[in-house]
């Protein structure tokens, strides 16, 4: 595993339950502001997928995203954590968690 997707591993692994954050602040966190796609990347090959919650990342404009088991299981374990999608977006101001 490459030292930039460990570390965004790391982060999403502090998303509380209930919570989401965005491709673009773990990328803010990483001190990459940009390199949100690549933090989408290492997502998607996410060893750990129950243990790192990397269905708690959606898009910046709160836009579900993409999910390596598909975006219905992604919207399932979402709304079992008791967090509402609407128009296939999350409410950011609600739910998001700032690194």
């Amino acid at each position: 595993m490459k030292e930039f997707q460990y570390r965004v591993l790391e982060l999403t692994s502090k998303i509380p339950r209930g919570k989401v954050t965005t491709y673009k602040e773990i990328a803010r966190a990483l001190g990459k502001p940009k390199a949100y796609r690549a933090v989408a990347r290492a997502l998607a090959e996410n060893p750990y997928p129950i243990k790192i919650p990397c269905h708690r990342v959606v898009r910046s404009n709160g836009e579900i995203g993409g999910y390596a088991a598909g975006n219905r299981k992604k919207v399932k374990l979402l709304t079992c954590e008791g967090i509402e999608i609407k128009g296939n977006k999350v409410l950011l101001s609600k739910y998001m968690f700032k690194l």
